[in-house]
């Protein structure tokens, strides 16, 4: 089966779950459609990675780029104005995206095993929504892709230097330590942001895959 014909498969699967949902076609097949969402999301979930794991993705997008914790506080944007002129803080900058690309490139088994877990039970939203799977994987998930994330990201900011560069930079300016931003900190803010940019990339995928559904459903009920 090619990948055209896969992409068709899911979008006849999910509008088979809505007309489920409304009591038109049988209840056996709406937990088919249920294989379809997981089909679907972890296509989109694939796709986003893949895209975000390449070199340069978060920084390049400003959407999704990730910033020093609190770079938008007047506190924060002093220290960065500083660190600027040593070459410190965009350099920083820049390898927090790289972590977080390098986290997202390492992060397929941990969203494919939170998307198999899933109990999917709330098929009227999975519809309604163009991006109504990845959502649900969202709010259902996203404590347990925290948590299982936040290794890969404490392993790539380690690999791309960023904690030794937050230690120059610290050392440069006696104002970082008054902004708070510690090792753990700036863990859990790029992890936090990656995630971020992750589900807004797996929503833009998933809005894709979903086009065209009558055009796949008719002639088939």
């Amino acid at each position: 089966m090619n990948r055209d014909d896969m992409v068709a498969r899911r979008h006849l699967l999910a509008g088979g779950a809505a007309l489920a949902g409304l009591g038109l076609v049988p209840a056996a097949f709406a937990k088919t459609a249920i294989g379809g969402f997981k089909g679907l999301i972890s296509g989109a979930s694939d796709n986003a990675l893949d895209r975000l794991a390449q070199p340069g993705a978060f920084y390049a997008d400003t959407a999704v780029r990730i910033l020093l914790p609190g770079a938008s506080g007047k506190l924060a944007s002093k220290l960065l104005g500083a660190g600027d002129k040593l070459g410190l803080t965009t350099k920083l900058t820049k390898s927090l995206n790289d972590a977080g690309g390098k986290a997202a490139g390492e992060a397929k088994p941990v969203f494919r095993a939170a998307i198999d877990n899933l109990g999917w039970n709330d098929v009227p939203s999975l519809v309604s929504k163009k991006d109504g799977a990845t959502r649900y994987l969202q709010s259902s998930a996203g404590g347990v892709l925290t948590e299982k994330v936040r290794p890969l990201v404490t392993g790539a900011l380690e690999s791309v230097g960023a904690y030794r560069q937050l230690d120059q930079l610290g050392r440069n300016n006696q104002l970082l330590s008054l902004a708070g931003v510690s090792h753990d900190r700036l863990t859990d803010s790029v992890t936090e942001q990656a995630l971020k940019g992750i589900f807004l990339y797996m929503g833009n995928e998933e809005a894709a895959l979903r086009k065209n559904p009558g055009k796949l459903l008719k002639g088939v009920f």
